[in-house]
């Protein structure tokens, strides 16, 4: 076709344009895509090998599906991403409220303008956006809203009998004619709502209240769900999930890689006038965090731990240590273990409890998890190394005081005077001889949390010190749980 799009009917049949179902437009679409080894869902990481070969092949068997999975795992950007398998537009009948093909026409609005103006009849071109519609399921959700009902203000303006056609205000589904249509959260929409979705899965048609008409829509139907939903708040009726064609089911990340790599992608940490680097074991300690909790027993597993967590916890971290940075007037913020206790909100809002767990409270458990992650960080990054100078320190009486929001300068002087903390931490590489001093305390700070999570050291109010001799009271847990104390030295 020429640059020059058609404006008339009588145009675009003479360009020789042909319509094509929105199924045959995406399938065809994605060959093409396949074919040239473009990236289908940029920005999804993880899914290469399990979800994402399970979307091609519904796209290329023409059907409907669901995706199922817990909070967190992308679902809805996928469904939004399915608009760059259509055509960059298409042609509509003017004027028409649901996108009606010049070709043929479903409303009675567009067959009359074809009637009227034949050849002349005006058409215009709408883009991929415009034909994607979504729709959060809410048990108030009305069969009105979904497919339409009588308007009674267009009849009167119209001058129109009651049972014309063109009084019928469209709904959501037929809006969406030509086009995706994306239900999130599907089981919370009420049951009768669902069966009105019945005839357009299974005869590709609807019917508005009593109107002698049937649309015959042009859809693909596509959904997400949440298999805690399935017991908790409703459930997709089974006439319902007979009637969609697959169900994909979606998961978090496979491996702590992907989950950085998730992390990275979406978290901001950009922040004017103050540069931010995090170092790669404190990135590897947050991303622990969420996969240590999502083993943990006293944790809902059924809700899930949501991606979120890790994102959100970054942020945070930043945050915190770009405050520090500001007070000190520091050019670097660089995020350290003690950053992550500032971020509890950020993860006792992204967890939901067992009773176990409900007993321990969400913050002690968050400050569990923060533990574990820094002593598995810590043993894979450096497990053997030789930390029997640091032990003797404080086994001999020695302490050390270290300030959350002290400098990293500062904090690098006091880890000075604990034999072979800085050796070690540059031996190992967590923060090497180049690095500066925002890395060293960061790499430090890891080291000496470790060995607490350990239970080789202890941690209160007051600074380190050595481990106690004698277990926990009960019901209370470690003492190395409570916050650092001021730098002292």
């Amino acid at each position: 076709m020429s640059e020059h799009r058609p404006t008339t009917f009588g145009e675009l049949k003479a360009a020789g344009y042909e319509t094509r179902t929105v199924k045959d437009e995406m399938r065809s679409n994605l060959v093409g895509k396949l074919r040239s080894g473009e990236e289908l869902f940029p920005g999804i990481m993880g899914y290469s090998d399990t979800v994402v070969p399970q979307i091609v092949n519904a796209v290329l068997a023409k059907h409907d599906f669901i995706l199922l999975g817990l909070r967190g795992q992308a679902k809805s950007r996928i469904l939004r991403q399915l608009v760059s398998l259509l055509d960059e537009s298409v042609p509509i009948v003017t004027g028409s409220e649901i996108n009606d093909d010049p070709f043929a026409p479903i409303s009675k609005y567009g067959r009359d303008r074809l009637q009227e103006y034949g050849d002349d009849t005006p058409i215009e071109w709408i883009g991929r956006d415009q034909r994607f519609v979504e729709k959060l399921a809410t048990p108030d959700v009305t069969i009105a809203d979904m497919i339409g009902d009588l308007d009674p203000i267009k009849a009167a303006r119209g001058g129109h009998i009651l049972g014309d056609e063109l009084t019928i205000h469209y709904g959501l589904l037929p809006r969406a004619n030509r086009g995706v249509f994306a239900i999130n959260e599907l089981p919370d929409l009420a049951g009768k709502i669902q069966v009105g979705l019945f005839n357009i899965l299974e005869e590709g048609d609807v019917q508005v209240k009593g109107y002698p008409v049937r649309l015959a829509l042009d859809l693909l139907m596509v959904f997400t769900a949440n298999p805690e939903d399935y017991t908790a708040r409703g459930k997709i009726i089974t006439p319902l999930k007979d009637r969609i064609g697959a169900e994909i089911s979606t998961h978090y990340p496979p491996d702590l890689e992907t989950g950085i790599d998730i992390t990275r992608q979406e978290a901001w940490v950009g922040r004017s006038g103050t540069c931010v680097e995090i170092p790669d074991f404190m990135e590897e300690a947050v991303e622990r965090v969420a996969f240590i909790a999502r083993e943990d027993k006293r944790i809902d597993q059924r809700s899930g731990v949501s991606q979120r967590m890790p994102i959100t916890v970054t942020e945070t971290i930043v945050s915190n240590a770009e405050r520090r940075a500001i007070q000190h007037g520091e050019d670097t913020a660089v995020p350290r273990v003690g950053d992550l206790y500032a971020a509890l909100p950020a993860i006792t809002g992204k967890i939901e409890l067992e009773y176990e767990g409900e007993l321990h409270g969400p913050e002690k458990i968050a400050q569990e998890l923060i533990q574990q992650a820094a002593s598995f960080t810590f043993d894979i990054r450096a497990g053997g190394a030789d930390v029997e100078d640091i032990i003797d320190y404080f086994e001999t009486g020695g302490a050390l005081q270290v300030g959350e929001d002290a400098s990293a300068s500062a904090c690098v002087q006091g880890f000075e005077t604990v034999p072979g903390l800085l050796e070690l931490v540059e031996n190992v590489g967590l923060a090497g001889s180049a690095a500066g001093d925002g890395v060293r305390a960061a790499a430090c700070e890891l080291v000496l949390e470790a060995l607490v999570a350990q239970k080789r050291l202890s941690r209160s109010s007051v600074g380190y010190a050595r481990a106690p001799q004698r277990g926990p009271e009960p019901g209370k847990g470690h003492q190395g749980f409570d916050p650092m104390g001021e730098l002292n030295i």
